[in-house]
């Protein structure tokens, strides 16, 4: 059976949605692009073509897109092309030049894809790129999503050439005499991909000359055991999640000490949040509360007996200013309202009185500072903040998340928690305000 009869199968078997959709093929130039565009072309896939342009070769790029613009109208197909300053991007964002050209690709295909609403977007990865991909990660070390392979579907991107060898491509490019373009940059043994392609994988193929059909084997076997680590993992998390919030997520830290490995349940749950002390997030376990392990991103913080996973707050201190004349105020804890009141009616958690002639305007809302006291209400005397916190067993994030409304340097209220006796209504009090945060 013919490369095409090949294709045409498995689309239909597989993918077959592709016929009924508006397909976008991602394309270098390379036989692997023009192969599939072909393919897809033959097979009657409604197909359009998007082209990057990385200026990174001089001329070679140049002509690399201009090959790709004579190549659609040949098959009467649209072609969409963006060039890039690559290079700014990567200093700018600090990024190599591959990782740069990456993000730049792949966030141009998906725009382009919603602003003239194709269905899906294809790349021409086949079976020697998966296998190579394969390697990569596992010479840097990786958990199981790293050795299961490049997904076949992954949002809107589809890989249709993933059951291919670049035999079967360029066989299919030679017996229909396909054109396409050499990137000279791809002979380069600097990078760890064309290493692998050139110098590994060959020898890999020499010893074992049906190479990729036992590493499709495994792939599926690892895909399969994938499948029943996510299905435990999932269970496990299921019961661990105590709390969730837009500031953080709670979790049992029984729930982790009741399972046979507790380190592998940990690196399922948290490992799409940067960490990597992985022996250090196991310590949280049994550590003290207060204990916590960060990544670039994330904190993962021991709270008596949970695990709280938050992101990591800005440095910078927010103080947030309220005029006298003003009667409501946005804040990031919700809409402070300031009311005229004739009496006390109930004090809540979200709503206080104060005597109006005692405060001093504009009003603050800051976080807590080192040194910050107040006078608990219906208490004699001043007491710290951090010792009220810790009175009231706040965790690390209760803590950061509070906020105080102040008076000039005196906290009128610990919003949501005490106001401030120094603040409250008394008989010699003429003017009543009636403050209450609306969440």
């Amino acid at each position: 059976m013919s490369v095409l009869e090949n294709f045409q199968k498995y689309i239909t078997k597989n993918l077959n949605f592709l016929k009924e959709q508006k397909v976008l093929i991602a394309i270098s130039g390379g036989i692997d692009s023009v192969v599939l565009t072909h393919l897809c072309h033959k097979s009657g896939v409604n197909i359009a073509l998007a082209h990057c342009n990385f200026n990174l070769r001089g001329d070679e790029s140049d002509a690399d897109e201009d090959f790709v613009v004579e190549f659609a109208e040949n098959l009467d197909l649209e072609v969409f092309t963006q060039r890039f300053d690559t290079e700014k991007y990567a200093e700018d964002n600090k990024r190599s030049i591959q990782m740069a050209a990456r993000e730049l690709r792949y966030d141009w295909f998906s725009e382009l894809s919603e602003q003239l609403q194709f269905d899906c977007i294809l790349t021409a990865h086949h079976a020697d790129d998966n296998l190579e991909t394969f390697l990569i990660n596992f010479t840097r070390g990786t958990g199981f999503e790293g050795l299961t392979g490049i997904p076949e579907i992954n949002g809107k991107f589809v890989r249709p050439l993933l059951s291919f060898s670049s035999g079967d491509i360029e066989n299919y490019a030679k017996e229909n005499n396909i054109k396409w373009r050499d990137d000279s940059s791809n002979k380069s043994v600097k990078y760890l991909r064309n290493k692998l392609r050139h110098e590994v994988v060959p020898i890999l193929k020499e010893i074992n000359p049906s190479l990729l059909q036992s590493f499709q084997s495994t792939l599926e076997h690892l895909n399969d055991t994938a499948d029943i680590v996510e299905e435990s993992t999932n269970a496990v998390l299921k019961r661990a999640i105590d709390i969730m919030d837009e500031n953080h997520v709670a979790f049992k830290i029984s729930e982790f000490k009741k399972v046979n490995n507790s380190k592998a349940y940990l690196f399922e749950v948290f490992k799409d949040f940067g960490f990597t002390a992985w022996n250090d997030v196991v310590g949280l376990l049994n550590a003290e509360t207060g204990k916590q392990v960060v990544s670039s991103t994330h904190r993962l913080i021991k709270n008596r007996e949970h695990l709280l996973l938050s992101t990591i707050p800005s440095k910078e201190s927010e103080t947030i200013i309220i005029a006298k004349e003003e009667t409501k105020k946005e804040t990031p804890l919700g809409i402070l309202f300031f009311d005229e009141a004739d009496a006390v009616v109930e004090t809540t958690r979200n709503k206080i009185f104060v005597d109006n002639d005692k405060l001093k305007f504009p009003l603050k809302l800051r976080k807590r500072q080192e040194g910050d006291v107040f006078y608990p209400l219906g208490m004699k005397g001043k007491k710290k903040l951090s010792k009220y916190f810790k009175d009231e067993k706040l965790s690390l994030l209760d803590k950061e998340n509070t906020w105080l409304l102040c008076s000039a340097d005196d906290i009128v209220w610990v919003i949501g928690k005490r106001a401030d006796d120094r603040f409250k209504v008394t008989k010699d009090t003429e003017k009543i305000l009636k403050i209450e945060l609306k969440e």
